[in-house]
């Protein structure tokens, strides 16, 4: 009884919380959460959630390979363009518990990596990714590297709703109502 009274509790002060924040305000706090989840898993846990993340993308025969001394290829899955196309493509992953960001010095090491093994490349993080980064990653002449920082990363989560609940949220519309109001 007491966890009913806790749980309806925490509801009206998230829908109270909510009222005040407005529902931008509270959709961005509940993505942040998400994040903090994320950040919070173990390593390999964060891995094997990329890896669910990237099959429910599309990606088949996803494997984490969870070797060390890999040369940082955590894993690795094949997308299939079309019936006449698929690509091998390598993924890291890189669990930051802050904003810390990926260098340009990591996403040359991952591209060393992937010689001969891949034509393709995803680093996934809970960071972000410095500017020399971003530029390694799609330099001229080298393997393009696909980077997903946090933020992308939870807008992943959310389009196929990979361990989360959906809510709507209605809003009223008050130029609606207005030809309803006496004068």
């Amino acid at each position: 009884i007491h966890q009913k009274a806790r749980k309806e509790k925490s509801e009206s002060e998230l829908l109270q919380e909510q009222e005040e924040k407005g529902p931008e305000e509270f959709e961005k706090e509940k993505s942040l959460n998400l994040l903090e989840v994320l950040q919070n898993l173990t390593p390999s846990g964060f891995e094997r959630a990329s890896r669910e993340l990237l099959r429910e993308h599309g990606f088949e025969n996803v494997v984490v390979t969870g070797r060390s001394h890999d040369g940082g290829i955590d894993g690795y899955g094949i997308l299939e363009l079309n019936p006449f196309v698929s690509f091998k493509v390598l993924f890291q992953c890189k669990r930051y518990k802050d904003k810390r960001a990926v260098t340009r010095a990591q996403v040359g090491d991952f591209r060393n990596a992937m010689i001969g093994r891949a034509e393709k490349g995803i680093i996934i993080t809970t960071g972000t990714f410095t500017n020399e980064a971003m530029k390694e990653a799609n330099r001229d002449g080298a393997p393009q590297i696909e980077l997903v920082d946090g933020s992308k990363l939870v807008d992943m989560f959310e389009k196929v709703e990979l361990g989360l609940q959906p809510k709507v949220v209605y809003e009223v519309d008050m130029n609606y109502f207005k030809k309803f109001m006496d004068e």
